[in-house]
């Protein structure tokens, strides 16, 4: 759904006529066979409970930057009435993770050389196998 207002601006109701954009996918991109129902349902619940608020109902609502953000109908004209949320809502604050940049990238390149070296073990048992199934893997 699209969005405008500044962010972190509060309102307590909200104009027939002006939009809200709710960017639900940071919620599903964990969506896997990891995450239970819980955490969907307290996603629903999230969404449910911003759009309640933006309508006026229970606390006020407040923009999220990366997730929701009330839009004037004029901003949604300006983009051909495109509704892809995250054009109103925004990319949510960076994270500072206080790891200094050349120790990240140390650390990060030594694990790209583990999983590699892991791939490689893992084509080498795959092809084993494969191999005493009397099928040739590719390349052989």
């Amino acid at each position: 759904m699209p969005a405008r207002q500044s962010q972190g601006s509060t309102r307590t109701s909200h104009s027939p006529t002006s939009p809200i954009g709710i960017d639900e996918s940071e919620l599903w991109a964990m969506a896997d066979a990891l995450r239970s129902s819980t955490d969907a349902f307290e996603d629903i619940a999230r969404i449910a409970g911003t759009y309640h608020r933006w309508r006026g109902e229970g606390d006020g609502y407040r923009d999220e930057p990366g997730f929701c953000r009330s839009i004037t109908l004029e901003e949604l004209r300006r983009h051909d009435h495109v509704l892809t949320p995250g054009r109103y809502v925004g990319a949510p604050p960076a994270e500072d993770d206080s790891e200094p940049f050349a120790e990240k990238m140390r650390r990060l390149v030594a694990e790209l050389h583990e999983q590699q070296a892991e791939s490689v073990r893992r084509y080498e048992a795959i092809a084993a196998n494969l191999e005493a199934l009397r099928f040739r893997s590719r390349g052989s």
